[in-house]
């Protein structure tokens, strides 16, 4: 049987596709609408057609859509694929569908893992609630900047003389105050606008996440991550959501470094010094892994105790409580050294990574388990007799 490879190079508005005969080498290229609909009559002329096309902006939408229309289609990792360095600075949507199929012929593409529709959804609030988050620093700090180089100072104090906190009320009141002319006047506004919508955004978008969380499809799995310290609520749905199914992921230390946790570097004999962490995969999960080593500065080795509501079974308690003691103990001898806190927080965010991804899979596969001995347990319908 012949397999035509078909190379996709999906935009916005249109698709190039490349069919490729193994047998002859012969090429087809053809310029189609966007969407599945047209890529997949135009591949109902191919024998036994299997497609594939990079990851990118366009997501995971037409793998979807071709999958529920029979054709084969996969998505291969654009960081894996290897072009000749005389097609790099020659950029074209028939170039690259051509190249796609033939290395898809070969077997010589690194296939990416398409989530569901249900994680797809999921990680929509839980990015939007970090990156609110981070904007709304950003906007905070740039506002406290701008008015400190005009010599506005804020240095309110309690009645005991300690300095309050940023961003109290007092504060707040006294921006309302100030009194700035011609651009300045306009910076102030932007950051000012722009803080406070992410101050009124903020707490909606902590209340998707929660409802997002209680959902049966991530309950078992928030439920458990959280027994980890550093770990709450909305940093297990990202982790969760991001990996789709911690099951996919192959052993602990490539989950590390499919979060990009891991050195960059890897010196022949396993000497000499190695780069910066590689930051390949998810940047919402790493980030939510490296904000987690900070506890660990004044934290103590007590088991962490969970929400009211939530629990989790004795095993992952366990397991987060002797995941505790040990980066307490291992935190501050990283520091000793000389290492800067962002080298040791990132240093001890690879545990969290690993201890997460055991305490992923032992929730899904309890509530596997679960799922299956509920369905063995319903009554099954008797059989037609026969007249």
């Amino acid at each position: 049987m012949c397999v035509t490879s078909i190379g996709l190079d999906a935009h916005a508005r249109a698709t190039s596709a490349a069919a490729l005969n193994p047998f002859t080498g012969e090429i087809c290229q053809e310029e189609l609408g966007a969407g599945a609909a047209p890529v997949a009559e135009w591949a109902k002329g191919c024998e036994s057609p299997e497609c594939a096309y990079g990851s990118g902006p366009t997501g995971w939408r037409l793998a979807r859509e071709l999958e529920g229309t029979g054709a084969d289609c996969c998505v291969a990792a654009v960081s894996k694929m290897q072009k000749p360095a005389a097609d790099r600075r020659r950029k074209s949507g028939e170039g690259d569908a051509a190249s796609l199929a033939r290395m898809l012929a070969c077997r010589n593409t690194v296939e990416a893992f398409v989530p569901s529709g249900e994680a797809g959804a999921a990680r929509g609030p839980s990015r939007a609630s970090g990156d609110t988050g981070t904007g709304l620093r950003r906007d905070r700090q740039g506002l406290s900047k701008s008015l400190l180089g005009r010599g506005y100072v804020f240095s309110e104090a309690n009645p005991l003389g300690q300095g309050k906190g940023s961003w109290p009320r007092a504060r707040r009141e006294r921006m309302g105050e100030t009194r700035l002319e011609g651009a300045a006047r306009i910076t102030y506004a932007h950051h000012a606008t722009a803080a406070r919508c992410a101050e009124t955004d903020k707490p909606e978008l902590e209340e998707a996440v929660e409802k997002e969380a209680e959902r049966d499809r991530w309950a078992p799995v928030v439920e458990a991550l959280p027994a980890i310290k550093g770990i709450d609520v909305a940093s297990a749905l990202c982790l969760a959501a991001e990996a789709g199914s911690f099951s996919r992921l192959g052993p602990a230390e490539e989950c590390a470094g499919w979060r990009g946790l891991t050195p960059s570097g890897h010196p022949p004999g396993g000497k000499g010094a190695r780069g910066h962490v590689a930051k390949c995969g998810s940047a919402a999960t790493r980030r939510a892994l490296a904000e987690a080593p900070w506890r660990f500065a004044g934290c103590s080795a007590k088991p962490k105790g969970l929400p009211p509501g939530r629990e989790a079974s004795a095993e992952t308690g366990r397991r987060g409580a002797e995941r505790t003691r040990r980066l307490v103990k291992r935190h501050p001898e990283l520091v000793r050294p000389g290492h800067s806190s962002r080298v040791t927080n990132t240093a001890c965010a690879r545990e969290p990574a690993c201890r997460a991804w055991g305490v992923g899979r032992r929730a899904e596969g309890a509530h596997q388990a679960q799922l299956a001995s509920r369905i063995a347990s319903l009554p099954k319908a008797p059989l037609p007799t026969q007249g």
